[in-house]
């Protein structure tokens, strides 16, 4: 109870402030004029039809520094994510856990035989422990493979992505489970499923197997060699073949996945045998891949049902633990056969995993920009909230939230997720007086240390080369901001690829030693391929470390 009350007077103190802010000076103050050093960055031929939004405000005493169009709506993109995870963390609290239980539907007999289901109910855990590194954190890699497809390539996490179920079925084994006489479920009404970005075509639910992708790594090979590769998690639930080559006469990396996604399909055989995708193509000889310059290449294929795959690979690791299931293991994941939701009795359970502090999930989805992850967020901010189990209603509480707690309208925001896809926008302002709002809040510094450090971590490792200009080498690590990139098409005629919006918002540690919160966006940027979104990318992050050096 005090803590809650602790939380009230947190968010009173938020309204105050804002408030506090919305007085403060704007952008019809000469003394914000964005400085010289910046603009020449803005003005660079690349931006020439672009539209940038800035703000840069002290942190403590609401003084605006620096403005320009901080009252138009503008792209934001995965910037959305600050809202999402910093409401969350403030409803749910850093230390807090998800716990995985699974349940016995039915009697053990003296054999170890148990006559009926093995129910996993699913908690929203993202990770599952597959993620889990010795220490207790969350593992991250500075290009996650949920881009892998984007970007071109990643850098894959050490841990077992299956150590959280091979962790429960050994539960299992040791509770005197020897063999299931039905079948194993999984009980993923916690909320209910919903599209992601609907275009994508598969659904979000409280399950996760290794993000809901199936990772394939290739090594190099001999000219003219099909590549060796393997693909994690192993399992009937899905394989691969490929048939992916080296070829001297090619200049570039041009692997084609079967289903593609880069024209969002997915594979929907997931329950059925045989399930399978298929890589083929051509790289070069001699180049390096992408990105890390360096072989693995990394491709994934997205999991679309994913409590049918963890059905699949649970019962698969509680054979590795020497249980046996008489179901096949390849099959649907029947719900129907599942008792009414919250009616388990706490004797009937044989297993739980509980995961890191929620801290740590939240650290994962802002570090790398996990959008499946900011999604779930959402929806777990809004059940702890007021019970709200769809994406609408969510996002309705989460107005609410951000109405009364942060002074901040609907009419300078427009959010279709939690994690920032399509249309999302907002106005500087909005997103400065979120970032000011956060510091009064119980576990502020905890949402500090889960946004990528500029220089150091997450998407930010490799964004600014201090080499080229070594007076700003002091803002690595100084810099703690969130990214967000959206490409799109443009609004013109005729139509073409833009970056409709790159965009960089958190706090800087500035050379004075005073803490400022920032927000920057550039729009509408003509697309010329990855170079486009590196360079906007990187352009910020040296606006970003000038705003350290100027302050």
């Amino acid at each position: 109870m005090n803590a809650r009350i602790d939380r009230q007077r947190s968010r009173l103190s938020v309204i105050a402030l804002t408030l506090m802010l919305a007085s403060c000076g704007g952008s019809d103050h000469p003394d914000t004029a964005v400085p010289d050093a910046i603009t020449q960055i803005m003005q660079k031929p690349a931006y020439a039809n672009a539209i940038w939004a800035m703000q840069v405000v002290d942190l403590d005493t609401g003084r605006v520094i620096y403005d320009l169009n901080s009252g138009s709506q503008v792209y934001i993109a995965s910037v959305r994510k600050l809202f999402s995870t910093g409401n969350a963390l403030d409803v749910l609290g850093a230390r807090s856990t998800h716990v995985t239980p699974v349940y016995k539907q039915g009697n053990v007999d003296a054999n170890g035989v148990l006559t009926g289901n093995l129910i996993m109910v699913a908690s929203g855990d993202l990770t599952m422990g597959g993620r889990a590194n010795p220490d207790g954190t969350i593992a991250i890699s500075a290009f996650d493979h949920n881009e892998a497809d984007g970007l071109g390539n990643a850098i894959l996490t050490a841990p077992d992505p299956l150590a959280g179920f091979n962790a429960l079925a050994a539960q299992v084994a040791a509770a005197g489970i020897k063999t299931v006489s039905g079948d194993v479920v999984i009980d993923d009404r916690l909320f209910d499923a919903f599209p992601f970005r609907e275009e994508e075509g598969f659904n979000v639910t409280p399950m996760l197997v290794n993000d809901d992708v199936v990772d394939i790594s290739f090594s190099s090979s001999a000219d003219g060699a099909v590549l060796p590769f393997n693909y994690r998690p192993v399992s009937a639930a899905f394989s691969v073949q490929s048939t992916l080559k080296t070829d001297s006469t090619t200049s570039g990396f041009k692997v084609e996945l079967t289903p593609d996604p880069s024209q969002n399909l997915v594979p929907v055989c997931f329950g059925t045998a045989n399930c399978s995708g298929a890589v083929s193509g051509t790289v070069p000889t001699v180049e390096q891949p992408p990105l890390t310059n360096a072989y693995p290449l990394v491709r994934t294929f997205r999991v679309s049902a994913p409590s049918t795959y963890a059905r699949t690979v649970f019962i698969e690791a509680l054979a590795r633990a020497g249980v046996t299931v008489t179901a096949a293991a390849v099959g649907p994941n029947e719900l129907a056969t599942l008792p009414a939701q919250g009616s388990y009795s706490s004797a009937q359970q044989v297993a739980q995993l509980t995961s890191a502090p929620y801290a740590q999930d939240i650290r994962f989805v802002n570090k790398v920009s996990y959008n499946i992850g900011a999604d779930v967020t959402l929806m777990l901010y809004g059940l702890a909230k007021s019970g709200s189990r769809t994406m609408a209603a969510s996002l309705a509480t989460e107005q609410q939230e951000l109405s009364s707690t942060f002074n901040i309208a609907p009419s300078q925001y427009h959010f279709e997720d939690g994690s920032g896809g399509g249309e999302t926008t907002a106005n500087a302002k909005a997103v400065i007086a979120l970032l000011r709002g956060m510091r009064l809040m119980p576990d502020y510094a905890a949402y500090v240390d889960s946004l990528p450090f500029l220089g150091v971590d997450g998407s930010l490792t490799t964004v600014t080369d201090f080499e080229a200009d070594p007076t700003l080498a002091g803002a690595k690590g100084k810099v703690y901001a969130k990214t967000g990139t959206y490409v799109g098409l443009s609004s013109t005629t005729p139509v073409v690829p833009q970056l409709k919006g790159q965009a960089l918002a958190g706090y800087i540690d500035a050379k004075s030693g005073h803490r400022l919160a920032f927000f920057v966006t550039v729009n509408n940027v003509a697309f010329e391929g990855f170079p486009t979104v590196l360079n906007a990318f990187q352009d910020e992050g040296m606006i970003a470390a000038q705003i350290w050096k100027l302050q």
